[in-house]
């Protein structure tokens, strides 16, 4: 995970990004103007803990299998008031899998989620920046990597590793980002190689940004959970393959 991290990443971090965060209009961290009024809650309140923004995702994903959606954050009035300046209560690191879209699986709207979507969660420090924006600039208190059901990403990578036959342009770079979860597939074994490849990419993203030098302090002192899911395209429900927030 982010093993290219580019030298100094985390002195910016540390001490410009959350300065240099207040001047980005569009992405406003929350209390970044002075005089600004805090966005108003949407309906059941922004979580503000690891076990409650956990809890808020998969409720909406059990709304999201049985069909009882309540759309939520989804109108006229909640685009007006997150225009000025957001405040989401989770991040979402997932597939760019057309069938798998965050906002919907877990029953969410404008202004609740970060979402990240990269060819089978293939990471880069320009990713993993991007995951750390919210609990490091805004406190948001929970990541989540969400792996899916026959990933077309994994599986070329699987394919393009197993018979050396890299693949073309830039998708190489998604391999060579698989690689590491390939190899722990190889050592796991499993009646579907490529799905246990893709639960191994979970895990492995997972617990490298649970051990990031600028997200570990803040697991440490509980104000941060990062969670690994497996989306199913067949019932559309979300299985957690880590460990969950205390008090979830």
């Amino acid at each position: 995970m982010d093993r290219t991290r580019a030298p100094g990443r985390r002195t910016l971090l540390a001490g410009g990004l959350a300065a240099a965060a207040a001047a980005l209009s569009g992405c406003a961290a929350p209390g970044a103007s002075a005089g600004r009024a805090s966005t108003p809650p949407s309906p059941g309140a922004r979580p503000t803990t690891p076990s409650a923004a956990f809890a808020r995702l998969m409720d909406g994903n059990k709304r999201w299998v049985s069909g009882d959606l309540q759309h939520p954050d989804r109108d006229p009035t909640r685009r007006e008031l997150v225009a000025q300046e957001q405040n989401p209560f989770g991040v979402v690191l997932s597939c760019i899998d057309s069938r798998v879209p965050p906002e919907l699986l877990f029953d969410t709207g404008l202004g609740d989620l970060y979402v990240m979507r990269t060819g089978g969660q293939a990471v880069g420090p320009v990713v993993t920046g991007s995951v750390e924006y919210g609990p490091v600039t805004g406190g948001t208190p929970l990541i989540f990597v969400l792996g899916h059901q026959r990933c077309g990403a994994v599986k070329a990578a699987y394919t393009s590793l197993r018979e050396d036959k890299p693949l073309p342009g830039n998708l190489q770079a998604i391999v060579r980002a698989l690689r590491p979860a390939y190899e722990r597939a190889l050592k796991e074994g499993g009646a579907d190689p490529v799905e246990t490849m893709a639960r191994a990419q979970v895990r492995l993203t997972a617990s490298d940004l649970r051990g990031n030098a600028d997200l570990a302090p803040l697991v440490r002192k509980g104000a941060l959970a990062v969670v690994g899911g497996y989306y199913s395209l067949d019932t559309g429900a979300v299985e957690i393959l880590t460990d969950v927030p205390p008090g979830a």
